[in-house]
């Protein structure tokens, strides 16, 4: 395993390589931090989607994507050498399980449960109810902005609908909901099904709009993969489902180029208020 801070690409950094059966290490890359220096929660649902995709196979299973993540962030790991720990619940025909636990310093950090199963380029959809958000274009949205943002700002770029914006000047309103464009700038891909994880988190939290401070910290994340994308843009929408005793129901939905609902994802989250707003 190279050394942390090798590589900004998201498949170097969520790389894991074999230990032992039912072993992995990790190195966690500092380049997909938030403020206070730990890891997106999204980029960790891609480290541990590996990790069950590697030890799904080697138990027999031919699934190629992570088509549903659910992850507990127990604790918070920093960039740095860690290890997973996997157990295949099953391995099926058309879908496998797969339990993953990170442990960093001889604690449990993260848990989640994977579901495996096959996607397909050129699949439809039988019945679908998402419809894709209308945005500015590109040249007429804001870059993303939270003030310290943390290193995945260099390598996700977002670009926020001029509608959602007023937060950023101190403008706060009544509908706790933020849109616009998601780009993989890591230097080596684009969105594929399984950085979808990653996009699944990687917009500001829709608290913000409310009045929220920049503390939103994710308890529990679910990140459904529906679609492989086309094209480099995704097209975002994250909002508040409800918000009571310090915590926050929030969803998000991602579609491509073709306006087609490729992920979605439902998280609960901590969430803080100025006593002013």
């Amino acid at each position: 395993m190279g050394p942390v801070g090798e590589s900004g690409a998201l498949r170097d950094a969520a790389a894991v390589e074999p230990i032992a059966v039912g072993r992995y290490g990790v190195a966690i890359s500092p380049h997909y931090t938030i403020p206070g220096g730990y890891p997106n929660g999204g980029y960790l649902q891609c480290v541990m989607a590996n990790a069950a995709l590697a030890a799904a196979s080697a138990e027999g299973s031919a699934h190629l994507h992570a088509t549903a993540v659910t992850t507990n962030y127990v604790g918070a790991p920093l960039p740095g050498p860690a290890e997973l720990l996997t157990a295949v619940r099953r391995v099926g025909r058309a879908v496998s399980f797969v339990h993953v636990t990170l442990v960093q310093g001889g604690a449990v950090t993260t848990e989640s449960l994977v579901i495996l199963g096959t996607l397909h380029e050129n699949s439809t959809s039988r019945y679908s109810d998402a419809v894709a958000p209308a945005l500015a274009p590109l040249e007429q949205c804001a870059r993303a902005r939270t003030g310290d943002e943390g290193a995945i700002g260099n390598v996700v770029e977002g670009r926020l609908d001029p509608t959602c914006v007023g937060w950023s000047n101190g403008e706060y309103g009544e509908r706790g909901e933020v849109k616009g464009w998601l780009r993989l700038d890591d230097g080596a891909a684009s969105w594929d099904a399984w950085s979808l994880l990653l996009a699944s988190d990687a917009m500001v939290p829709a608290t913000f709009p409310l009045g929220s401070s920049g503390w939103v910290p994710t308890l529990q994340l679910t990140s459904y993969v529906r679609r492989i994308p086309v094209g480099e843009w995704l097209r975002a929408r994250q909002w508040c489902v409800v918000i009571a005793d310090g915590t926050v129901d929030e969803r998000c939905e991602l579609f491509d180029d073709r306006g087609e609902l490729v992920a979605s994802s439902s998280q609960i989250a901590m969430v803080r208020f100025p006593s002013t707003h």
